[in-house]
């Protein structure tokens, strides 16, 4: 999420009515496998959890044409994708804009809702990745999926919010306070100004923005949503 981008959110003004338990879990269990894998296990065998457990386009593709005995496995792969990265930056990275704007998403969908709608955001930008390069060989790692749902969700939702943001240009570095619905937008037509690089699902970041943003018009924008207590 923050590989690449010269625009890092920090913190946004909306106040939450509960505790954010399921971000709060998912922020944990996917540091936690980071440290895991690359501090406790050998090198090559945290290398090993990519090709086992990241999804591969190919072999997921080849299982619902002809190797339906693997498709169960592959379909594993969907989850097990989610909670797995490449570095350092990457987990960060995923890590916190899942805490800046999962835990206002979590107050409106409710911890169960939040949870599955999470799982969804993520299966749906695999999909779209899948349908976009089936081809590929390269395990597809990350939370960025899912978390790209939950952007797309916050844009219908919080459009007016104000986003806590760092600029980096050069050597000129800067805090902001920018609109949601501007930096978002400008994240996401940032996927495709940066589609071209290589070693990125970029356009799972594209389906699971998309995802997000029409379930949150079709079935969260209409709820009514009362003040909050707890500061986000």
């Amino acid at each position: 999420m923050i590989r690449k981008n010269p625009v890092i959110p920090l913190k946004d003004n909306i106040p939450t009515r509960t505790f954010p338990i399921i971000t709060v879990g998912l922020v944990f269990v996917n540091i936690v496998i980071f440290v895991w894998q690359n501090v406790v296990l050998h090198a090559s065998a945290g290398a090993t959890l990519y090709t086992y457990y990241g999804l591969v386009p190919r072999e997921f593709i080849a299982s619902v044409v002809t190797r339906h005995d693997l498709l169960p496995y592959n379909i594993m792969t969907i989850f097990t994708s989610m909670f797995l990265h490449g570095g350092i930056l990457h987990v960060a990275g995923n890590m916190l804009y899942l805490w800046i704007f999962g835990n206002n998403i979590e107050d409106r969908l409710g911890h169960v809702g939040f949870f599955f709608f999470y799982l969804l955001s993520g299966m749906f930008a695999a999909a779209f990745q899948l349908f976009y390069d089936p081809s590929s060989e390269i395990p597809m790692i990350g939370a960025s999926g899912a978390v790209s749902g939950i952007l797309g969700a916050y844009l219908v939702i919080y459009p007016h919010a104000r986003i806590k943001t760092l600029i980096i240009i050069l050597i000129l570095i800067k805090i902001v306070d920018i609109p949601a619905v501007l930096l978002l937008t400008i994240w996401f037509f940032m996927q495709f100004l940066y589609s071209s690089v290589d070693g990125i699902a970029w356009y799972a970041h594209v389906g699971g923005f998309i995802f997000g943003l029409i379930f949150a018009l079709l079935f969260i924008r209409t709820r009514k949503h009362t003040g909050g207590s707890v500061k986000a």
